[in-house]
């Protein structure tokens, strides 16, 4: 088949080592709750060891706490080792980068829900794994990564940009909807039909679904998945999707400091990727550490979610004896609405790493009293040359369709709750 042709020959060229992590992931997902906890001892053992001996700001942190690696004798040991915040990551990157010798490293980077910006390299390995990781979820659903898809992922305006986007949803059989413009939907459900899968944001897929439904769109009912990524899904979300598409909408969690933490299984259990990461709950919050990226530690991050861990004697229909999620908390995303149009909400996510790009870091929070009103909260103090380049670059995504306001040098209110970077207050 000549899609699978192309999607084996680009994964070949980016993640050489896939194919070897999904074969083991086949196996370890048939392991033994005992196996998998022997086999992330090994990794943790691995990983604080090397982030020890070669990052100066684990190596502090580990003095100043009275830790050794020879300390993490059993998992339970992790808690002897300290929580690391978003913030930390960002001050102290070049304290804990790494960086090997004729190794592959893949760029990474995410504005997170708080706008705080982190960049960092990952190994081809570490890039593989979580890809492979990905891939085994949708062999739960009988899905390959090369069958027909839609994608919720936003894109850029600019030429080289688009050049590589296109070239991207070449190599993986997929197509996107850039707005909810009618003309827009219609095509885009229209080779939804023809398709195998659907993913992306929760809120954008939400979206789309009530479009459908309300404007009584042939609906795609012979997907195998749909799976919303990035932002909490709503159970009032479900009732509009199964009409539209036939199916509940499954949830994909992780970040890109994580990798993938969980995946919901077909009988509804978000099983954590426990060859990937130790998953913590404290006072309700996750506190996640990434097994296998030694380039750039993450060792008990407050990734900043709340969850709810299940019982560890809880089994799953499906017969996998990895830990489960029983609930989740954050990643909010709901629709932005223009004096004319309404918006994805993750158009904010785009322009802000679009500015990360060009070197200007910003933590944000953008707050809707009104349609067709945007209030911009920046907690930088701007020069006018980066605040013409902020403005700027909002304008190419809503044009006169908004008014702005933005308010420089900003302390953002602080609730009981997670942190969004966009707060609705439109019913």
């Amino acid at each position: 088949m000549i899609t699978q042709l192309i999607f084996k020959i680009g994964q070949k060229l980016r993640n050489p080592s896939l194919n070897m992590w999904y074969l083991f992931l086949k196996k370890s997902e048939k392991w033994t709750l005992e196996e998998l906890e022997a086999y992330q001892l090994e990794k943790l053992k691995e990983l604080v060891s090397n982030a020890y001996s070669n990052s100066k700001f684990y190596r502090e942190s580990f003095h100043k706490n009275g830790i050794k690696p020879s300390d993490i004798k059993c998992l339970s040991d992790i808690k002897k080792l300290p929580i690391v915040t978003k913030s930390a990551l960002i001050s102290e990157n070049k304290n804990i980068q790494q960086k090997i010798k004729f190794t592959k490293y893949i760029n990474a980077n995410t504005s997170g829900t708080t706008g705080a910006s982190l960049i960092f390299k990952r190994t081809e390995s570490t890039d593989s794994f979580n890809r492979a990781s990905i891939f085994r979820g949708y062999s739960w659903y009988n899905v390959n990564p090369w069958d027909g898809n839609g994608y919720f992922w936003g894109f850029n305006f600019s030429k080289t940009a688009q050049l590589k986007t296109k070239f991207l949803d070449f190599l993986q059989n997929r197509f996107r909807l850039f707005n909810f413009k009618e003309e827009s939907l219609e095509l885009f459900v229209k080779k939804l039909n023809k398709s195998v899968y659907l993913h992306g944001y929760s809120s954008a897929i939400y979206e789309t679904a009530k479009r459908i439904n309300s404007q009584n769109l042939q609906k795609p009912l012979n997907l195998k998945m749909v799976k919303g990524t990035s932002e909490k899904i709503f159970e009032s979300y479900q009732n509009e999707i199964k009409q539209a598409f036939g199916q509940k909408m499954i949830s994909e969690y992780g970040a890109a400091e994580t990798g993938i933490i969980a995946f919901e299984c077909p009988k509804g259990a978000m099983h954590i990727n426990m060859e990937g990461v130790v998953v913590e709950e404290v006072n309700n919050e996750i506190i996640v550490t990434n097994l296998q990226m030694n380039s750039f530690p993450i060792i008990r991050y407050k990734l900043g979610d709340y969850i709810k861990l299940a019982p560890e004697d809880r089994k799953c229909e499906c017969g996998r004896s990895h830990k489960i999620i029983k609930d989740i908390t954050g990643r909010i995303g709901k629709v932005v609405y223009g004096k004319k149009l309404t918006y994805p909400s993750f158009t904010f996510y785009y322009i802000f790493k679009n500015l990360s790009k060009k070197g200007l870091l910003l933590t944000y929070q953008i707050i809707q009293n009104k349609k067709g009103e945007l209030i911009f909260l920046v907690e930088q103090d701007l020069n006018t040359v980066q605040k013409n380049l902020l403005m700027n670059e909002i304008i190419l995504y809503f044009n006169d369709d908004i008014s702005i306001e933005i308010n420089f040098n900003t302390s953002f209110i602080r609730g009981n709750e997670k942190q969004q970077s966009f707060i609705s207050n439109i019913e």
